[in-house]
């Protein structure tokens, strides 16, 4: 059993030799087969940034190869240290270039280097590959062997027009270095706010070099401006010492809103206490980079290397670069393995011409060069610093987090995101719609140390006031009043509706403006310019603002800001009004149209007529020689219009008719008598004038308002020169309407809405406001271009115009007479027509008809037998005549005259010549029968007339 163990022991032993020797050799044999790629390194190693990117980078190359040993290609680091002398770094490229023969150089640290780097690259067909140089101007270039593994610095203008939006800031101040990096954002910048209708009130541009003493001059500057906002985009270097003085000077406290690019942000870690306790409230957008358990891991691994390989520098910590270091690295490996050249070489230039005469050696070409940016461009996997894609040779933008400085640390208030905007808790899959609220941000620890958003924007509180101009009037005094004191030869403001309506709105405001009101006047107390020369000194900035009856223009708002309208707008035509009362013999035919009387005459004969022919066969009182039945039927008629008939209705089919006539007539008097009423009594004012043409066509003169844009109007309406007249005042204006345009007065004045009102509230009694009214927008507030005063002015001209303020003010300065009469007298009086009535009578005349048919219809069907015992070949005029002389009988059948006959048969009994009323049709039958017919077409005696 010894020997057995003994036995296997040394099989084992063999085993093991055996398989230690054959992966040694394995091992050694890629060793000899792996194709080395030489990479440059220019970073400044000197620099905790330079050391932390080689750190990373080389960690990354060492797990990279690690995790796949089989890879034939090995990157081999060949260093360059390279301060932030841009000379010095392109030295040291072109060394490595021409003498180290890089396949690809990993740097520069910053954007100015990169610059003259890419071109290097371009000519020798080298990858410049930069983790830290983030200028959107480098882009510019257009070098296909440019990769930027950074994110640009243009992806975070839209997060931070997202912020200036939520918290309704209209202006900004951009604070950055003067140089590559500070001035590539501008622009990018510059067009994301206004997307959001915010502008850049002034660009404050720092130098790299700047002494302490020149950025408190600077700070100074940006203090004495109404904007508060500020975003500063530099590096923590010149950063802090921003923050400091500005603390130093007072601009860190409330009212304030900084706001810091991930320049700053993204190394706020490596920024010591002192400086964030300068740095109190201020907002940040950081570059966000998911947490994982590889990032974990890694940063343990780096901690220890990089306090291997830097033993002095005590507690540094990992940033955003260092990450893109370490995927930018790891790119690279893939890309030189994808690329599976044997040999990475340069091909060398010959030199010829001009080149061969300065004995410069040029350097070669990279054969491999080509390959190499395409497999970079193409890039993509799942990095450190979250999905690493380099299409298009740029790191692709992702989201940003935003964070709030507090205390000795940052706080993370939300994040921004390109789909969805400004979040408060991140969901990279949600489908919301892009929101900028500031909801969707967390509670928020300002300047100042405190929770209120600061409004943007202030006066300045170095003891200035707001300068603000008032014009000078001679007339129309009720809307601003300056006086002169000849005695002090002094001009001051006594107020004025204008002035009134300022004064309250500016105490609506939710802060406090100090201002002072300066008459634009000469030394002798009169007016100094138009009001357009007033306009033009708040857009030289010479004043702030304007207030005043200035009214707002298009080609005014070309230079200013303009609140909104505090008056109504609209400009109004003016003229005397006159008693329009008739006192001539004829006005008793006014309160009817000419239509009305002609169809209310035609009816009286009408009715007339229908109600004789319904009553002349029953009715004693409608019948008799004709012009008897003329003269009763027309009497019956009108007479319904004063009383009631003597004359008996005794059919039911006239009564019908009677009864919707009268009460026509009873409609029709009424009116008739309230219109003539009134026509007679009430006192009718109406306007001279009501259409601008009819000035044109007689002539007339008209007036306006003198330095006003009313004069441009009248010329487009057709008034020549000599025809326009001006006016200063209320009182000028009535004098000249006294006038007349025969006495070289007017006969209409045009001005707007508001001085109209003043103007009718002295002299309602005169004139009256007509049409046409033009258009116009009223009176407003002058600030310059881009202010933010206008847009708080505004909404509180809107609080005071919504409540009893306003009111107040336009009844103290526009107060009517006690002697003006009500607007509503000037009644325009109009007849009554005939369309007021056209239902009456349509109702009317149906009636009447529909009665004239009934009863033919039933006095046919009693005559039907004599009809058929006419001769079928007799024309239908005879036949007519027959019947119309049947109707001209009395109808003996109807009661009325029955009750005659009994009355009488009680008094005379009967005889035999009394006939029935058949016995009366027949005899009037027969005796058309003896007729001759030869000449009437009637019947002869020999006719068979009877079938």
């Amino acid at each position: 059993m010894a020997k057995k163990a003994s036995c296997s022991s040394s099989l084992f032993a063999l085993f093991f030799l055996f398989v230690f020797f054959k992966t040694t050799f394995l091992v050694m044999a890629q060793n000899n087969t792996t194709i080395p790629v030489h990479v440059g390194l220019v970073l400044d190693l000197d620099a905790l940034d330079g050391k932390m990117g080689l750190s990373c980078i080389e960690v990354a190359i060492s797990d990279f190869y690690a995790s796949n040993p089989n890879y034939k290609t090995r990157l081999v680091l060949d260093k360059r240290s390279s301060p932030s002398d841009v000379v010095d770094t392109a030295s040291a490229a072109l060394d490595l270039i021409k003498n180290v023969q890089v396949q690809a150089i990993i740097g520069p640290p910053s954007s100015m280097q990169a610059k003259f780097l890419i071109s290097l690259g371009e000519k020798a067909q080298v990858p410049i590959i930069s983790y830290s140089a983030t200028s959107p101007s480098l882009t510019s270039i257009r070098s296909s062997y440019f990769i930027r593994a950074s994110q640009n610095d243009s992806s975070q203008v839209k997060a931070i027009s997202a912020i200036i939006h939520t918290f309704g800031w209209g202006e900004v101040v951009p604070i950055y270095v003067d140089n590559e990096f500070g001035e590539g954002i501008i622009p990018y910048l510059s067009d994301a706010l206004q997307e959001v209708d915010a502008r850049i009130a002034y660009r404050s541009v720092i130098p790299p070099a700047a002494t302490d003493d020149q950025i408190v001059v600077e700070l100074e500057k940006l203090m004495a401006m109404q904007t508060r906002v500020f975003v500063v985009h530099m590096l923590p270097s010149l950063g802090l010492r921003i923050f400091d003085k500005a603390k130093e000077i007072g601009m860190m406290e409330a009212g304030y809103a900084w706001i810091m690019t991930d320049g700053m942000t993204n190394e706020f870690s490596a920024i010591n206490s002192s400086g964030r306790e300068n740095m109190q409230g201020v907002l940040g957008i950081k570059t966000y980079y998911p947490n994982s358990k590889a990032l974990e891991y890694f940063r343990v691994r780096w901690k220890r290397k990089f306090q291997q390989d830097n033993p002095t520098v005590q507690d540094a910590k990992l940033d955003v670069f260092g990450l893109w270091a370490y995927d930018a690295a790891r790119a690279l490996v893939m890309a030189a393995e994808k690329v599976g050249a044997k040999n990475f070489s340069f091909e060398k230039t010959n030199t010829s011409g001009k080149s061969s005469t300065t004995n410069r050696e040029r350097f070669g070409v990279s054969q491999n060069g080509p390959q190499l940016i395409q497999e970079l461009s193409g890039t993509k996997f799942k990095g450190l610093s979250g999905d690493f894609n380099l299409s298009n040779g740029q790191l692709q933008s992702s989201t940003f987090e935003i964070v709030n400085v507090i205390g000795s640390g940052e706080k993370l208030i939300g994040f921004w995101t390109p789909k969805n905007g400004l979040v408060r808790k991140l969901n990279l899959t949600s489908t919301s719609k892009y929101s900028i609220s500031n909801a969707s941000l967390g509670s928020i620890i300002w300047p100042g140390d405190t929770t209120s958003a600061p409004k943007g924007w202030q006066i300045p509180t170095l003891g200035k006031k707001l300068q603000i101009l008032v014009p000078v009037k001679q007339g129309f005094l009720e809307f601003v009043n300056v006086t002169h004191d000849p005695i002090t030869n002094t001009t001051k403001v006594n107020g004025g509706y204008c002035i009134d309506v300022f004064e309250d709105v500016i105490k609506a405001l939710p802060y406090a403006v100090s201002y002072e009101l300066i008459p634009y006047a000469m030394p002798n107390g009169s007016s100094a310019g138009s009001y357009n020369d007033l306009v033009n000194k708040v857009y030289l900035k010479n004043y702030d603002a304007v207030v005043g009856d200035i009214t707002i223009r298009a080609n005014r708002s070309l230079y200013v800001d303009f609140t909104l309208p505090y008056t109504e707008s609209g400009v109004s035509m003016i003229v005397p009004i006159k008693n329009n009362k008739s006192k001539n013999a004829w006005v008793f035919l006014k309160p009817l149209t000419w239509d009305l009387w002609v169809t209310s005459g035609c009816f009286f004969i009408f009715i007339g007529f229908v109600v004789w022919v319904l009553e002349h066969r029953i009715n004693e009182a409608f019948r008799g020689p004709p012009h008897h039945q003329i003269g009763t039927s027309f009497w019956f008629s009108f007479s319904t219009m004063v009383f009631s008939p003597r004359e008996r209705i005794v059919s039911n089919l006239a009564r019908f008719v009677v009864i919707i006539w009268c009460f026509l007539v009873l409609i029709l008097t009424q009116s008739y008598t309230a219109s003539l009423t009134s026509l007679l009594t009430v006192q009718h004012l109406q306007p001279t004038v009501t259409d601008v043409n009819l000035l044109l066509k007689n002539g007339d003169n008209v007036a306006y308002q003198s330095d006003s844009f009313v004069l441009g109007i009248l010329k487009q309406l057709g008034f020549p020169d000599e025809k326009i007249k001006t006016f200063h005042s209320p009182e000028e204006l009535n004098e000249l309407f006294q006038n007349g345009s025969k006495k070289d007065g007017i006969s209409a004045a045009f001005d707007e809405n508001p001085y109209m009102k003043l103007f009718l509230a002295k002299y309602c009694s005169k004139y009256t406001m007509v049409e046409p009214t033009f258009k116009a927008d009223g009176f407003g507030f002058v600030f310059p271009k881009g202010s933010p005063l206008a847009r708080d002015v505004s909404r509180a001209i809107l609080n005071v115009n919504e409540g009893d303020r306003m009111k107040k003010i336009e009844k103290k300065w526009f107060n009517k007479e006690s002697s003006c009469s009500d607007p509503n007298s000037l009644v325009h009086f109009n007849s009554l027509s005939l369309e007021s009535f056209r239902g009456l009578f349509l109702i009317a005349g149906l009636a009447s008809t529909l009665a004239l048919l009934i009863y033919a219809a039933t006095f046919l069907h009693e005559h039907k037998e004599i009809l058929l015992r006419l001769d079928p070949e007799a024309s239908l005029w005879r036949k007519f005549c027959v019947m119309l002389r049947i109707y001209d009988k009395k109808d003996l059948k109807s009661f009325t005259f029955k009750k005659g006959e009994l009355e009488m048969n009680a008094i005379f009994p009967p005889s035999q010549s009394v006939y029935s009323n058949n016995t009366e049709s027949r005899m009037v039958f027969d005796e058309q029968m003896r007729t001759p017919s030869t000449k009437h077409g009637g019947f002869s005696p020999s006719d068979d007339s009877l079938k």
